[in-house]
């Protein structure tokens, strides 16, 4: 299939970049879907595809996730994504990062960037040299620094919001948690967590982090591919997506699906499944927009409170969708994108295609940043 019909296939995406650089081993994409909110917001993440196809499916279905997480995270800001095709073990530098910044900035603020899987607040910081339009910078710059902390007491609300739900419980005291994936924003959810006294059981391809984690925080730990299988009230995938697919489907022994990874379930139809099979789903891109919400408070002048009370939005969003789910006879999925789609159709008729910026960016940071 060509770039024209995969683009067509994945969703009416506003404007697709191809960024290459020869000299610097730059091969990128950055991928605009909806901007009727405000300016495309989502991080870059750079893995080791298989394929270029590969990168631009996965960017094509991320920035569509990014309008509807924007959207029914209350936001005024629109989805876009960007990846970058490379090993970000061995082939993250300086000039590849600022390479790149150039392309975003050629976009004249329509896409603001941020860090994402593979990258961190360093190569940020390389971005924003080339670019104003990039949050999760170093908090030396004015920026917020790593989101993740932020994205994970979201995920925290979420299963609060979902506790309550399905178990009709105020405290989650003595819950069974089991948290697949030990990055940034599951190491900071174990920690929120524990603070909780729930009963938690982790695990990661990386077994010196699970060692790490569990001597830190004293908690369970599981092999990667028992950890699906395990009984618990509530199953937080924080990994790579797709983890609700054909074959581990019927291996789930959780009451709830509540976590941080984007693209959860492999095809819609297994959100379908898990509202037959009682399983209550916490739509991902709702549960796991504290991280944006973290960098729009950037964008507005930062305030690390602002940021941390502004992610309590989370249970009061996740408590809307399940509110559509019951007054349309539809599963949790659907009904997140009920909720994001009736807020662009309102909201957006009353804006314009966002064009970028012609005056000066439209915080202090940015007019720091121009001087």
């Amino acid at each position: 299939m060509g770039s024209f019909e995969l683009i067509n296939k994945h969703g009416d995406h506003e404007q697709v970049v191809f960024c290459h650089l020869k000299e610097l081993g730059l091969k990128a994409i950055i991928a605009i879907h909806n901007t009727a909110l405000g300016p495309a917001l989502g991080g870059t993440r750079m893995w080791n595809y298989k394929t270029e196809d590969e990168a631009l499916i996965d960017v094509l279905r991320l920035s569509k996730g990014m309008t509807y997480k924007a959207a029914a995270a209350g936001l005024n800001l629109g989805g876009g994504k960007a990846v970058i095709i490379g090993d970000p073990k061995t082939q993250k530098n300086e000039a590849l990062f600022r390479g790149f910044g150039r392309f975003v900035n050629s976009l004249n603020g329509r896409y603001i960037t941020a860090e994402d899987v593979g990258t961190t607040v360093r190569e940020m910081e390389y971005v924003f040299m080339e670019t104003p339009w990039v949050t999760g910078i170093p908090k030396a710059f004015g920026g917020s620094g790593d989101p993740s902390p932020y994205t994970a007491h979201g995920i925290l609300m979420g299963i609060k919001a979902s506790v309550k739900e399905k178990l009709g419980a105020d405290s989650l005291k003595g819950v069974r948690v089991v948290v697949q994936g030990l990055g940034n924003v599951g190491f900071h959810l174990v920690e929120y967590l524990v603070k909780e006294q729930v009963v938690v059981t982790v695990t990661d391809i990386d077994q010196e982090k699970v060692k790490s984690v569990s001597a830190q925080f004293g908690v369970k730990t599981a092999s990667p591919d028992e950890i699906i299988g395990i009984e618990c009230d509530v199953f937080s995938p924080c990994a790579l997506g797709a983890v609700i697919n054909d074959q581990s489907i019927h291996r789930l022994k959780a009451k709830i699906v509540c976590g941080g990874a984007n693209n959860q379930l492999a095809e819609a139809r297994h959100g379908d499944q898990l509202r037959e099979m009682g399983v209550l789903y916490a739509p991902d891109y709702v549960t796991n927009a504290g991280g944006l919400m973290n960098v729009f408070v950037e964008l507005e002048g930062y305030s690390s409170d602002r940021a941390l009370d502004k992610t309590v939005q989370v249970y009061d969003n996740l408590m809307k969708v399940f509110a559509i789910a019951k007054r349309d006879n539809v599963g949790t999925h659907t009904a997140a994108d009920r909720l994001a789609e009736e807020r662009i159709t309102i909201i957006g008729k009353l804006k314009q295609t966002h064009q970028g910026f012609s005056a000066r960016p439209f915080s202090t940071l940015r007019e720091a940043k121009n001087r």
